[in-house]
């Protein structure tokens, strides 16, 4: 569980560290909402987001920071805690809601 107000910086620093195919899932206190960012080449991302909308979006680092700003404010407008697991390596055979189980 990590502060919306320190969230952002906390994921960006933890992608600059995720290796290329692993993923980190980001979720409400309710675990209703997520956002799931897939490191997919060399400052490549995906995000998946599942809440209010269903939306794949793809993204650079550099473009990330306002990005994710948007999703936060869009995915968790009133959450206080963000859930953040890392996955490991994502397998494309599973679906995305399988992969952290409930």
């Amino acid at each position: 569980m990590i502060d919306k107000a320190t969230a952002l910086e906390s994921v960006l620093r933890k992608l600059k560290k995720l290796p290329v195919g692993h993923c980190i899932d980001l979720r409400t206190y309710k675990r209703n909402r997520s956002l799931l960012i897939l490191h997919v080449r060399e400052q490549q991302y995906i995000i998946y987001e599942d809440g209010y909308e269903t939306i794949a979006h793809q993204s650079a680092l550099k473009d990330m920071k306002k990005l994710l700003k948007t999703l936060f404010k869009r995915e968790f407008p009133r959450s206080n805690k963000i859930r953040m697991y890392e996955l490991g390596e994502y397998d494309e055979e599973k679906h995305r809601r399988e992969m952290k189980k409930l």
